[in-house]
């Protein structure tokens, strides 16, 4: 991308705000996000601004009267169709999906209701309350199994349950963080990764990351803020096989209604080289450790530019008309 074209592009962006923090459980890694994304605009000469959603409120921000906004908001009240729903009364363009696709993406059991429904791959889950049969919900998903919250990410409150008297303690820690909480299907094999840029037609994959986490334990800690966790990009998989991997996640990221940009998680089978999808991202890490920005590189994407190609995608559900009157 040439300056020319990228001080014409900032020219028409207006005032941005860049949204950053909120209140999940996320906070943290929201930060490192947010302030990635606000310098690199900055640094590109976009008029970006911080904005805390967590400590700010929603009469702050209209006052603040940004032209769009970049969510960096991750989980709940950011990246979950809440906020976007503020922004679309607001009349406020924002990067990411909309209303409706942020709300799904964000509940891992609908999302795989609707994978399920379009024919599309997904491991076995159940729903847990602390009624469950332990001893059933472990004959059905079959040992070992995972349990994590329903609406949340970065791996919280998520376990590995390998045995049954496990289960109870899985559900506990997973109930602290979300009243739904689900059991899936432990798939063992090549954990992958997919970031997806645009929308309808113009929705494209980037490489694939192919993620090796010590003792296969992508967790927390593995994620953000230590460096023992290796990436492959590209994934080394064979070109046919990460072709059609990458086209499953295009089509998962379409039969939710994203738009803008997301990055969904797969797992692809040691036993068969099946493929399941896990869950989609629809306002992805953007910090020094996120794979989005690693995919884009590779790509030919910069991490500035990269920001400057979501941000010019904001956009709003609805579009009134101009003479539209009450």
């Amino acid at each position: 991308m040439t300056n020319v074209t990228i001080n014409s592009a900032v020219q028409e962006l207006g005032k941005v705000g860049v949204l950053f923090g909120g209140r999940s459980a996320e906070r943290e890694v929201s930060i490192m996000s947010g302030t990635g994304v606000l310098s690199a605009l900055q640094s590109l000469g976009v008029d970006a601004h911080a904005f805390d959603p967590g400590v700010q409120s929603l009469a702050e921000l209209a006052e603040q009267k940004f032209d769009r906004v970049f969510i960096a908001l991750h989980g709940r009240y950011g990246e979950d169709g809440t906020l976007q729903g503020a922004l679309e009364q607001l009349g406020i363009p924002y990067t990411g999906s909309g209303v409706l696709a942020s709300a799904l993406a964000m509940d891992k059991a609908m999302t795989k209701r609707i994978w399920l429904a379009s024919g599309l791959s997904t491991p076995k889950f159940a729903m847990l309350s602390g009624a469950s049969d332990w001893a059933a919900i472990a004959q059905y998903l079959e040992l070992p199994l995972i349990v994590k919250p329903a609406h949340e990410g970065s791996t919280m409150g998520l376990t590995k349950v390998t045995e049954v008297s496990q289960l109870p303690a899985a559900y506990a820690l997973a109930a602290r963080f979300d009243s739904a909480v689900i059991a899936e299907q432990f798939i063992e094999g090549i954990e992958l990764t997919c970031a997806i840029l645009g929308k309808d037609e113009s929705a494209h994959a980037l490489p694939l990351i192919r993620i090796a986490a010590p003792d296969a334990n992508y967790d927390y800690q593995n994620k953000y803020f230590t460096d023992d966790t290796q990436y492959f990009c590209p994934s080394g998989l064979p070109e046919e096989q990460a072709r059609a991997i990458q086209e499953m996640m295009v089509a998962s990221y379409k039969v939710l209604g994203c738009r803008g940009w997301g990055r969904g998680d797969v797992m692809v089978r040691a036993s068969d080289n099946k493929a399941f999808l896990l869950e989609m991202n629809t306002s992805p890490g953007m910090t020094g450790h996120s794979l989005v920005p690693m995919a884009a590189r590779v790509a030919g994407l910069g991490y500035a530019e990269l920001c400057l190609e979501i941000l010019k995608m904001a956009e709003l559900d609805l579009h009134v008309s101009a003479d539209w009157k009450p």
